[in-house]
């Protein structure tokens, strides 16, 4: 089921998908020329802040959380990325090292371009340059939204949006009218909610209560997406 008549979802969605997506051929062999293809475990460390980068990293299946950590290791995600993303581009567009770290969510096939092959191909496809500006120009607006929704949301309305965000990355085109499983552990979704994990297991426990949610192990099940867009008190 889409909710975009009732959310403003892509607010929420760096949309970095739609860089690569239906290119033309002659643009797609650019890019594509040298890469290489690897499948990684759930866990992996595509990249680390603070490091220089070699290249792009393709999501070609999977997801990865993007995160900044402080000097104790806690996390704060700033993004889950789904297959199609591209990621670590800002560090080779800007010749900066990583501004944080990426790592696997789940087992994940994940394509690398060298950063020369990235360059080049931006160099000679005109309209992989204008995707990449317009994709970077929207991610401005997502980390601004980000921004004042931990500044004037409380805990239980960032843990709706966040589980709003989710259902879209975790949800099936091929059964669009099943409810949508998403697996992540709590501490995952603490860090995305920017907040103690026993504060998420108390709100996600009155989202069951509520009839929102169901769980099953580590998997939440979103039942009433409508329920929570209310709760997040976000259009």
């Amino acid at each position: 089921m889409s909710i975009r008549h009732l959310f403003q979802i892509d607010q929420w969605d760096f949309q970095s998908k739609s860089i690569l997506a239906d290119l033309p051929a002659e643009d797609w062999a650019l890019i594509s020329a040298h890469m290489t293809e690897t499948e990684l475990p759930k866990g992996h460390l595509l990249f680390r802040e603070g490091s220089i980068p070699a290249g792009i990293h393709f999501i070609q299946k999977g997801k990865a959380k993007k995160y900044q950590a402080d000097q104790d290791g806690h996390e704060q995600i700033i993004y889950v990325a789904n297959t199609g993303e591209l990621l670590g581009y800002h560090a080779v567009l800007s010749e900066d090292r990583y501004p944080d770290s990426c790592s696997l969510l789940e087992d994940s096939v994940i394509g690398f371009i060298p950063r020369e092959d990235f360059m080049a191909a931006l160099e000679r496809s005109p309209l992989l340059s204008r995707r990449l500006l317009k994709t970077l120009s929207h991610e401005f607006t997502v980390l601004a939204n980000s921004l004042s929704l931990f500044r004037q949301r409380s805990v239980r309305e960032r843990t709706a949006l966040q589980l709003v965000v989710l259902r879209e990355k975790y949800k099936l085109a091929e059964v669009p009218l099943q409810p949508v499983e998403i697996n992540l552990s709590r501490e995952d979704l603490a860090n995305m909610v920017g907040t103690a994990r026993e504060n998420v297991v108390r709100v996600l426990s009155d989202f069951k209560d509520e009839g929102l949610i169901s769980t099953r192990g580590r998997k939440i099940i979103v039942l009433d997406v409508a329920g929570l867009i209310r709760v997040a008190n976000f259009k």
